[in-house]
């Protein structure tokens, strides 16, 4: 439908240090991180759920809204708006990719990741 090549695929057993997380010998191929560009400016995304780190899917927690912050400022008061009266599921932190990512769900129950990818030099 969408057409084009993935920008990114990377699956749990390719992600560094994952000797180290506790994930099952099952779902260490499952997607970690796809992304698919769509247009210009928009790239649909997606990961699998994996049950041995306790995370279900069922309807209404099947999909996450993503943000892309411009700085890290930006990020850390999207972050902090979005989860207040909610649940934290990844504080903001720095990643192996390269960014500045958290994820919250909001007190409606909204799934929000937002990003801030350092520039690259």
């Amino acid at each position: 439908m969408f057409g084009g090549e993935f920008a990114m695929l990377m699956r749990f057993g390719e992600m560094p240090g994952c000797d180290e997380t506790p994930i099952a010998d099952a779902d260490k191929n499952k997607i970690m991180h796809i992304a698919l560009p769509i247009g210009k400016n928009n790239v649909i995304m997606g990961t699998d759920a994996l049950e041995s780190m306790g995370q279900n899917v069922s309807f209404g927690t099947n999909i996450s809204i993503s943000i892309a912050a411009e700085s890290k400022e930006e990020a850390e008061q999207l972050f902090i708006g979005l989860s207040e009266g909610g649940n934290i599921a990844m504080p903001l932190q720095d990643t192996f990719w390269g960014a500045y990512f958290g994820i919250a769900d909001d007190k409606f129950g909204v799934k929000w990741m937002v990003n801030y990818d350092y520039p690259k030099n």
